[in-house]
């Protein structure tokens, strides 16, 4: 019994160690002006198109795409 339980113990043990933080980085393959739709897009698995194209559009109708991305740019980190 105690076998089976030390057995359980180790093995969640390495799962839990191959398990990785997911963070979100600027991206180095998806990169148009500063990797940062394509960082956002790998994060969440979805194309970084469409992420691109949501940032345009808030862009034009409310205008806080910009200053958005430039926080973006600033705070999220290069990926090393």
């Amino acid at each position: 019994m105690t076998n089976k339980m030390n057995t359980l113990k180790g093995t969640s043990k390495r799962k839990m160690k191959k398990t990785r933080k997911k963070q979100l980085y600027k991206s180095k393959k998806n990169k148009m002006i500063g990797g940062v739709c394509g960082g956002i897009g790998e994060y969440f698995n979805i194309d970084p198109t469409l992420i691109r194209l949501v940032w345009a559009i808030s862009i034009f109708w409310m205008g806080f795409g910009f200053l958005a991305y430039l926080i973006a740019l600033i705070i999220i980190p290069e990926r090393k």
